[in-house]
Parts: C-alpha cells; structure tokens; sequence
C-alpha cells in the first residue's frame, strides 16, 4: 500500500507522513536529502528531521530509493522523505540544468521510482513538495523543477492508494 503526502514548504507534510506509521514499528526511514561540505544550515535540517523520529526507526541515506523499494521485505513499513530532493539529486547527477533537453536518464530514473512504489510489497509512506500553485519560475532551472516534479507527483499519485495535501498543517484527502 502506498500513500503519497504532499504539501509546500513547512506544511507540515513531513511529521504528518510520520505519524501514519506507528512509532513503535520498525520503519526505515529512506532519507533523500545528500549532505553538502559545509553547509551547517542543511546540516541542521538534516538532524531536525532525524532527532524527531522514534528511537526504533532506521535512517538509510541511500539516493537509489528504487532499489531500496524493490528489496523491500514484505510487510516492513518504509518512509521516503523527500522526494522532491531524491529528484533534486537525480538532476544534478545528469547535469539537467545546464542542458537544452531533460536527459532521458531523469526519465528512466523516474519510471523506476514508480514501477518501485507501485511493486513495494510493504506499506510506504511517500513525502513530496507540491510546487505547482506558485508562480511560473522566472528562470529556466527553476521551471524545469517544477516541471519535473509535478509529473513525477503525477505519476506517482496514479499508483499510490491514498494520496494527501498538507496545508496549513491541515490534510485534504485527494484520493
């Protein structure tokens, strides 16, 4: 069973995907965001976000998430937080930005993500920025983004079972 929570900055999207699995549950936690040399900012939200988690959880920093679904055992509950960074990192390791196209490998990666989510014999609890209801970015990195993840959002939203938007804090069920 998957279930997708979305919602835009400090929406509350991450500890409401948290609180769908039960604390004393052996989760694994698949974190996507990568650790930037120097970056003590992000650092800090890195461990904000791991201190926050039930001491029985496992964090894995392991940016192939597909494969990490695929070897999923059956019944073990997962969370993936976020995917709009997992995607972020997918870009960058095709070098997307500074090409006129989108790299077909940003396509593959993607379709992997979903067969993986729509296949994952466990209940996952995916996490994802919704950027669609801001403006259209003024530059081209920008929309590019947003253009990639919305149709990943898409995508997986087709093959997840329940499918939220966070705002406010507050859950609208979508499906």
């Amino acid at each position: 069973m998957a279930v997708l929570v979305l919602g835009g900055t400090r929406s509350g999207k991450s500890g409401y995907a948290e609180g769908l699995l039960p604390a004393d549950a052996p989760v694994r936690y698949l974190a996507t965001a990568r650790r930037w040399p120097g970056d003590t900012e992000w650092d800090a939200r890195i461990d904000a976000h791991r201190v926050r988690r039930p001491p029985g959880w496992t964090t894995v920093e392991e940016p192939d998430v597909p494969a990490l679904l695929r070897a999923a055992e059956p019944g073990a509950p997962l969370l993936v937080d976020d995917l709009a960074t997992w995607l972020t990192g997918v870009l960058d390791d095709a070098q997307a930005w500074e090409q006129p196209t989108v790299p077909a490998v940003v396509g593959e990666r993607v379709a992997a993500l979903v067969d993986a989510v729509a296949a994952c014999p466990g209940r996952v609890v995916l996490v994802s920025a919704e950027v669609g209801l801001g403006v259209v970015p003024p530059t081209r990195a920008g929309r590019l983004f947003r253009d990639e993840l919305g149709a990943l959002n898409a995508a997986l939203a087709a093959v997840s079972d329940e499918v939220l938007l966070l705002v406010a804090g507050l859950a609208l069920r979508l499906k």
